[in-house]
């Protein structure tokens, strides 16, 4: 092993560990990995930033961008709109929702997807009475599983299509996946809708404790200022302070007049009537500290706490919300952002705990109080999806129809070879804006940058492997082995293998890293190595062990109540059962 492969060998590893322990988020490992390999002269510094102009970065971040002018469109709500007959049906509406997640993961984002029928499953169960965590699960699987039908459906497919088009000349087509992709889709579908939720812990999928998740009735006290009261003239922050705001003032009643989501700087006066939230517990301490008058045990319902232009949403915490790992306290969510926030549940369950110091976590279900007309604009600014029923958006015929006539063009452009695939959707891009489908804003919110850096740094770092001799190091290795071994064998090794490592870092990384180990033990094998590409774009795909191979698994573990355990649960089997679907659809589809 020569010196510069021990270099990349100990980056890589490093790098993988790091991945694993997950204390510094992906892409910062990612840029870490980078410019050690630069700094230690595996790769020019004039090319150490050539990976974010690569065709696989481009084309995923232009995804991104298309799946959100499609959402605009009302392409999304309208296919919802045919799930309302199956309502009750537990069976029929995960079958329905997995499907149709399956269907939008296979041409746009599968996080995107998922994200966007997130709010639609919780409600659906939470109406129906059925556990969040029956249907989060199959849901985030079925994600994953549709987008393996195209090469746009995950990144993964693209990483693959652009190495093939690198070493060979000529990139996999949109729908050279298909064939594979689609067989495995079903079967895994089917798996998870009919088996695969039945697995879970039975404490998990039964009747939900959050059927009605949030009984803020219990957190909600009433509190008199008296004409004698030491607290006249103080504000609404002093008194909040009183109990290092563990009691919450989200109304206050004056002269009959309710004024909800009071500012903190609001004084009280002799005669108000304050309505407290938070931890039941500190209601006596705050009224003994600000000489105030506990008005019986009767507490107010929660329709107190709305008005005509005052509203209550529900809302799931998304993955990359600015708000995770922040407080409502160091947010200040009700001096910037003007609502409050009444309750939190974590896992399904309610927290007890002072939300005002809780650290927001992906998959937390929030109740926030705020001036309705500014809700919608306050939770995508915090990175929140609705829970409420959404209306569909079907007044805008003309962009929803423009939306996928742009998109169809793209991909019939890119089908019949008349564009390359990044050229062609860049394109689309341009043209949703120009048609008002999706705002220059929206469109670089849309775009997942952390995934844009972990791919822009780690492609890079994935070719020092390759210049190094590493990738062909590796596959020696493997061939020797397995000497004696039909080739088939040994692609179902790598396969495996490619599994096991996206169930521990992140799917993109993984398959940077093995196109090139298994373009390299292909041609050690001296044959084709399309199936060994193709076993690597699947396999990558395919991180159902754990809440960390994927975001959608991660979306999902905390408004599911889920486990680390649970996944492999209902990840093992579906894993064993695409092994024994994929490997051979491989090898008939694209032989040796």
């Amino acid at each position: 092993m020569t010196t510069d492969q021990t270099i990349a060998f100990a980056v890589l590893g490093a790098a993988l560990l790091l991945f694993v322990w997950g204390r510094w988020r992906y892409d910062l490992v990612a840029l870490a990995a980078l410019l050690a390999v630069t700094v230690a002269g595996l790769v020019p510094a004039s090319d150490a930033f050539l990976g974010f102009a690569h065709p696989a970065v481009i084309t995923v971040a232009a995804v991104l961008v298309i799946s959100r002018a499609l959402r605009n469109a009302g392409i999304i709500d309208l296919a919802v709109r045919l799930l309302e007959p199956l309502r009750g049906n537990a069976t029929g509406q995960l079958a329905a929702q997995s499907t149709l997640v399956g269907l939008l993961s296979s041409f746009m984002n599968n996080v995107g997807a998922m994200a966007l029928m997130l709010p639609v499953a919780l409600r659906t169960a939470y109406r129906d009475g059925h556990a969040p965590a029956m249907v989060l699960m199959p849901l985030a699987f079925a994600s994953l599983l549709g987008g393996l039908i195209t090469m746009i459906g995950t990144p993964p497919n693209i990483i693959i299509a652009t190495f093939r088009a690198q070493q060979t000349g000529e990139p996999f087509a949109m729908f050279d996946f298909a064939p594979v992709g689609l067989a495995v889709a079903l079967v895994g579908i089917l798996f998870t809708t009919l088996i695969g939720w039945r697995l879970l812990p039975r404490e998990r999928r039964g009747q939900p404790e959050a059927e009605a998740l949030f009984k803020i009735e219990d957190y909600i006290a009433e509190a008199r200022v008296t004409e004698t009261s030491e607290s006249i003239d103080r504000s609404i922050s002093e008194l909040e302070a009183m109990t290092d705001h563990g009691a919450s003032i989200v109304g206050l009643i004056r002269n009959e007049h309710r004024h909800l989501i009071p500012s903190g700087y609001e004084r009280v006066r002799a005669g108000d009537v304050l309505i407290l939230e938070g931890d039941p517990s500190v209601f006596e301490t705050l009224v003994d500290l600000a000489d105030l008058e506990f008005i019986g045990s009767e507490t107010p319902p929660v329709e107190d706490l709305r008005s005509d232009q005052v509203g209550i949403v529900e809302a799931v915490v998304n993955h990359g919300a600015s708000i995770v790992g922040r407080s409502p306290r160091a947010l200040r969510l009700r001096t910037i952002h003007r609502v409050n926030l009444l309750a939190l549940a974590r896992h399904g369950k309610p927290e007890r705990k002072r939300l005002s110091d809780i650290r927001f976590q992906v998959g937390d279900v929030v109740l926030l109080q705020g001036i309705s007309d500014d809700l919608p604009d306050v939770l995508q600014s915090l990175g929140c999806l609705p829970l409420a029923e959404r209306k569909l958006r079907l007044g805008h015929p003309r962009r929803l129809i423009l939306a996928a006539a742009i998109f169809g063009m793209a991909i019939a452009a890119a089908l019949f070879g008349l564009l390359p695939i990044h050229i062609a959707f860049v394109a689309a891009v341009v043209a949703l804006i120009v048609g008002d489908v999706v705002s220059l804003a929206d469109s670089y919110d849309a775009i997942d940058w952390p995934v844009i850096v972990l791919l822009g740094a780690m492609i890079p770092v994935g070719g020092a492997l390759e210049v190094t001799g590493g990738a062909a190091l590796v596959a020696n290795t493997i061939v020797g082995m397995s000497a004696g071994l039909d080739p088939a064998w040994v692609l179902l090794i790598l396969f495996i293998g490619t599994m096991f490592v996206s169930d521990l870092i992140n799917n993109n990384a993984t398959a940077v890293l093995m196109a090139p180990i298994a373009f390299n033990t292909a041609e050690q094998l001296g044959v084709r190595a399309d199936p060994f590409l193709m076993a690597i774009a699947l396999a990558a795909s395919c991180a159902f062990l754990t809440p960390i191979g994927h975001q959608s698994n991660t979306l999902v573990m905390a408004p599911g109540g889920y486990r680390f355990s649970d996944y492999w649960r209902m990840g093992l089997p579906l894993e064993i059962l695409i092994v024994m679907v994929g490997v051979p659809m491989i090898l008939w589809v694209w032989p040796l």
